[in-house]
C-alpha cells in the first residue's frame, strides 16, 4: 500500500492516544496538517505546536481536540465528518468521494488499487488523517 496507509518508524506519534474530552473514547493523533486542510478557519489556529487527536465516536460532536484543551467540533470544521454524519450520503472514502450509497466491493477494490500505487491523499483529505479503507462496509 502507499505512505498513507502503512506505518513508519516515523509516524510514532500517530499512536499516541488520549481521551476525547467530550465523550472520553479513546483518539489518536492526527496531524497539524490534517486539521488544518478541515477547520473552516486554518489562520485562525494559534495551537500549531500542540499535539491534535480525532475523535472517531460517531455519537460525540468533538472532532479535533488538542493536548491544550483546545476543542474542535462539527460546526468548526468546513468538511462533513462520515462517520458522525451516517447517511447514504456520508462520504467513507474522502480521497475517491465514495460515499455509503456507493460502497460496495467494486468501489472498495477500486480504492485499494489506487491506494496500492499511491494515489490517495489521506493524511488531507480525510479528516481523520488516516485511511478509509477499515471504514468500508464488510462485504
Amino acid at each position: 500500500m502507499s505512505a498513507c496507509c502503512t506505518t513508519t518508524s516515523n509516524e510514532k506519534l500517530k499512536n499516541v492516544k488520549q481521551d476525547c474530552p467530550g465523550c472520553g473514547h479513546t483518539s489518536l493523533t492526527v496531524s497539524t496538517k490534517t486539521v488544518l486542510h478541515h477547520i473552516k478557519q486554518p489562520w485562525m489556529l494559534e495551537h500549531a505546536a500542540c499535539m491534535f487527536f480525532f475523535c472517531r465516536n460517531p455519537k460525540c460532536d468533538t472532532v479535533y481536540f488538542s493536548n491544550t484543551s483546545f476543542i474542535m467540533k462539527t460546526t468548526d470544521v468546513r468538511t462533513p465528518v462520515g462517520i458522525k454524519t451516517r447517511s447514504g450520503d456520508s462520504i467513507i472514502c474522502y480521497c475517491f468521494g465514495v460515499n455509503q450509497t456507493d460502497a460496495n466491493q467494486l468501489t472498495k477494490d477500486f480504492v485499494i488499487t489506487q491506494t496500492k500505487q499511491s494515489n490517495c491523499s489521506c493524511e488531507t483529505a480525510n479528516p481523520s488523517g488516516r485511511c478509509c479503507l477499515k471504514d468500508f462496509p464488510r462485504f
